[in-house]
């Protein structure tokens, strides 16, 4: 199935690595543009190269903490100029410290809905001009099967995402007569360094191993495995791209089947 997206210029952010970089692999193997973003110098370079050596696309590297309030419009800018526009936003972020209500400070929460929620609504505020340019205008918020199920020690992530949802439902219903299309998709456990250390916290806290962990998480997916960052990358490449022209305001879980609700 060709998803259209040859050509087309998208950034993805936090993405040297996890599930950020396996979306910005899958987009530029599908013939797309990408500018890609870490705080990771090294990282980002390194990840830079192997996206260039796996697609032979245009791929543009770009440092920046986006929990800091002026860095989504700089790395925004940054990227347009380096592409000539912007027709996709991948919104991505690292998660915040694990921690129960009790054992968050004032400053781990502030910091936390920088990462979670500011950074998402900064780099869509900054990319609309550019959006509004577009042919084949979307954008994809990536945040968690925790706003559907909450997961056990992650309360920032919990709720900071909740209102990412709130953010990405709305402007789905105020940009669509712009046709600029919004969705988000919901990813649960899957293979990556987030979470190897979240299976490492709990390791620590109950007196396991992280292998142990790692299976008991797996066990409670119908599938009886944690997702693979390509799969989740599939996902992603298909919502943004105008293979899906008709889809807005979906909140897609690429969870196993983790989820065990009915809406």
């Amino acid at each position: 199935m060709d998803l259209g997206l040859k050509s087309l210029r998208a950034l993805v952010t936090a993405s040297s690595q996890g599930l950020g970089y396996a979306t910005a692999l899958e987009l530029a193997r599908e013939g797309a543009q990408v500018a890609i973003n870490s705080r990771s110098v090294d990282k980002l370079e390194a990840a830079a190269e192997r996206i260039r050596e796996a697609s032979g696309s245009l791929v543009a590297a770009f440092p920046a903490d986006l929990s800091e309030p002026e860095s989504p419009a700089q790395l925004v800018d940054n990227a347009a100029a380096a592409m000539g526009g912007l027709d996709i936003l991948v919104t991505n972020s690292g998660g915040p410290p694990a921690g129960r209500f009790d054992d968050l400070s004032e400053e781990d929460w502030l910091h936390s809905l920088d990462l979670v929620f500011h950074s998402h609504r900064r780099l869509i505020r900054a990319a609309l001009p550019h959006l509004r340019q577009s042919q084949q205008a979307s954008v994809l918020t990536i945040t968690s099967i925790s706003v559907k199920q909450p997961i056990l020690n992650l309360a920032p992530s919990n709720a900071g995402r909740q209102a990412t949802i709130g953010l990405t439902k709305t402007l789905a219903l105020e940009l669509g007569p712009e046709g600029i299309r919004f969705n988000s998709i919901l990813p649960s456990f899957t293979e990556t360094q987030r979470v190897t250390e979240l299976m490492e916290k709990r390791a620590a806290e109950k007196g396991t191993s992280i292998a142990e962990e790692s299976a008991a998480q797996a066990a409670d997916s119908p599938l009886g495995r944690m997702g693979r960052p390509e799969e989740f990358a599939k996902a992603a490449a298909f919502l943004v791209s105008p293979a899906a022209s008709y889809i807005t305001g979906v909140m897609l879980p690429v969870d196993g089947g983790l989820y065990k609700g009915t809406v």
